[in-house]
């Protein structure tokens, strides 16, 4: 198979079970988006100990968004092709992430203060993955599909994010008040 195909050269892309878009249109954006934080939670995954929970953890939910990215790549007229947890995300992988969730928050005091991320590498790349997860959400919310637990599973998705971030830097860090000047810069006083 050959990587380029040439058939989106005039700005159109195809569907899962057929039919074609523009490439800037709404289901495009949204399953883009989410390849976008698959590739984030893999840059995270990147930094974790090989093998370790949060290894696994991460790699579970790359194959996940596989799933969700089916479902977004659909043509409302197909959505009846779609397959639980192979094509189409269920309340059941809701409901894991949220077991994840509260395994995970369970194990670090919760932050009552802004948390500034970039303690370290993998908590930094968790937070990241968050931000780029809730923009997949804001485009999934934007294709109005019916009947779908996508845009649920991926506003869990980045409260997991951020869970893990926290659990990975051994707890959290609060936002400390530094005195700066106008210019930004750390003032001397």
């Amino acid at each position: 198979m050959d990587i380029y195909t040439r058939t989106g050269d005039d700005g159109t892309t195809g569907l899962l079970y057929g039919g074609r878009v523009r490439k800037d249109a709404a289901a495009p954006a949204a399953y883009g988006d989410t390849d976008e934080a698959q590739a984030a939670i893999g840059m995270a995954r990147a930094r974790a100990e090989p093998g370790g929970e949060l290894d696994t953890v991460l790699i579970g939910i790359e194959r996940d968004l596989w799933v969700l990215m089916a479902e977004l790549a659909v043509a409302p007229e197909n959505r009846h092709k779609l397959t639980p947890q192979a094509t189409l995300v269920t309340d059941e992988m809701v409901e894991a992430l949220e077991r994840l969730i509260d395994d995970f928050q369970a194990r670090y005091e919760v932050p009552k203060e802004f948390v500034v991320p970039g303690q370290d590498p993998v908590s930094a790349a968790l937070d990241f993955a968050r931000t780029v997860t809730r923009r997949a959400e804001r485009s999934a919310v934007a294709l109005e599909l019916e009947g779908t637990v996508a845009v649920k599973y991926l506003n869990r998705l980045s409260d997991l994010m951020f869970v893990l971030a926290r659990w990975a830097e051994g707890g959290w860090v609060a936002a400390k008040e530094v005195p700066f000047d106008r210019r930004g810069e750390e003032s001397q006083t």
